[in-house]
Parts: structure tokens; sequence; C-alpha cells
């Protein structure tokens, strides 16, 4: 019990919704951006976990009155600078958008990288670019297998759901932390960003349901950027016809096609396993 009065006694009791850090974490997680001072609204006990062990930098953490005990475990991991505070349930509940709330959310930094941080990783694995993905499972499937299989860094071109997503985050089970992002700046997007690509000598590529060279068959052992585009309409044609090669990953003819999702998951995999 004595860790729970130390733990207690480090927390701020805030009653009203107008507090500066409430309105930023509630902002942060409508918005699924990243707040005016560059942090990221997370939640959840594995996520504030999978923070701490990535080595973010915290600006708050917010505890639920009915969860506090959580504040046990997780305080003592948390730097004495980091502002603590413990919210009402309904207040909490009304700020975090958690279908299943764990009584714990963080305001977290996350590092900002440039196309060229990317580059400069081409040996990890591919580059991946996403073109419209909208689904925030298949997005967190994405970073969660480019962690898991090697990937240079990940590319948001325009129409990509936000990576500051809440869903997003707790699909990625903490790899969004730790994969390089890349927030396509340029003004044409994803095509301006071509001949960068093509200058470092990169391999275009994308996935297609049908049509194309099969997985097996295709060489994914050197520099590349795996092009991924939306669950309903795939690639836009003017990025299609920039493509140097389409990968087919074969399935039985009774699935019309693979999600987002695992298709690049599949193809990460055989891209890791021949670099090998």
């Amino acid at each position: 019990m004595a860790g729970i009065s130390q733990s207690g006694a480090r927390l701020r009791r805030i009653e009203g919704r107008h507090n500066a850090l409430v309105k930023q974490l509630r902002q942060a997680f409508s918005r699924a951006e990243r707040t005016e001072d560059g942090d990221c609204a997370i939640d959840g006990m594995r996520i504030v976990e999978e923070a701490i062990r990535s080595g973010l930098r915290f600006r708050a953490i917010f505890f639920r009155e009915s969860d506090q005990e959580r504040a046990e475990r997780l305080l003592p991991q948390i730097g004495s600078h980091v502002e603590t505070l413990l919210l009402p349930d309904k207040l909490f509940d009304s700020v975090v958008p958690s279908e299943t709330p764990q009584g714990v959310a963080a305001l977290v930094r996350l590092k900002e990288f440039s196309l060229d941080d990317a580059l400069e990783r081409l040996q990890v694995g591919p580059i991946v670019v996403l073109a419209g993905l909208q689904d925030p499972g298949n997005l967190g499937t994405v970073l969660r297998s480019a962690e898991a299989f090697g990937c240079a860094g990940i590319v948001i071109g325009e129409g990509t759901v936000s990576p500051f997503n809440s869903k997003v985050i707790r699909a990625s089970a903490g790899s969004v932390f730790r994969i390089p992002i890349v927030a396509t700046k340029l003004t044409g997007g994803l095509e301006a960003m071509i001949p960068a690509l093509r200058k470092a000598g990169i391999r275009l590529l994308s996935t297609s349901s049908h049509k194309g060279t099969a997985l097996d068959q295709a060489s994914l052992a050197g520099t590349l950027a795996i092009f991924i585009g939306s669950e309903g309409s795939g690639l836009p044609r003017a990025l299609m016809a920039q493509m140097e090669e389409s990968i087919a990953i074969p399935h039985s003819a009774q699935v019309e096609s693979l999600n987002a999702g695992v298709a690049t998951s599949i193809v990460l995999y055989e891209a890791a396993r021949q670099r090998k």
C-alpha cells in the first residue's frame, strides 16, 4: 500500500475539462494529429509501456480515478519532470475515445523523420509508400510488419489515415514509436517524390491482386520502394504509370483479394527472406 500512497502523492487531481493539458489530450485524440507542441495522444497500459520502452519523451500522463492503482506500476518508470494527472472517471471517459478504456493515457513526443532519413536506412529493408490507405487496422498492421521484417521507413501519402490515429497506434502494438514515418510535404505529393527515389537507385514496385510477377518469382533483394494503394481502388493511375514492376501474391481464386495490411506483410516477409 505504501507504493500506492507514494504514487498517489505525486498525482495532481484535475476536476475541470478546461485544464490546458486535458484540452491538449482531447484535441490530439479528436484530430488524430500532433498537438501544436508536437505531442501525440496514446492510451492503454500496453501502449504506454511500449512508449516508455521506446524511450519516448512524455509531456503528461493521465490516470482514471477508478484505475488509480495503475499509477503504482507506471509512475516509477516515468521521470519526475512529467506532469501526472488524476481525472474523475466521467472526465477521463469524455476525453479518451477508446471503446475499452484501460484507465491510462498520455501525451508523448514522437520523433520526426524526413525522406532522407529513410534513404539512409535502405540496408534495413524496403521503403513502403502508402497512397490512400484508409483503414486504421491496416496501417497498424503495416507498421507492425515493417518493424518485424525490416523496413527503411513508411511514407504516408495523401488520403492515407493518420499514423497518430489512436486505432492505428493500438494496432501497431508500439511499432509506430520506432519505425521512421515520413509525411510527404512536397507540392505534388507522392509523384513529386519519385525523382528522389529514382536518383537513389530505388526500384519502384506495386502490389496487385491478380496481374504481375508472382511473388515467388520476383526479385526483392535490392533497394526497393513498395507502393500500396487504397483498399478499394488501389494505386492512382498516375502513380501506377511510374511503377517498374507489379507484384502479385498467388492465392485461391475463391478469394477476390487480400487486404492491404496482409498483402504488405507478405511482401515484406519475402523481401526479408531474400535479403538473407
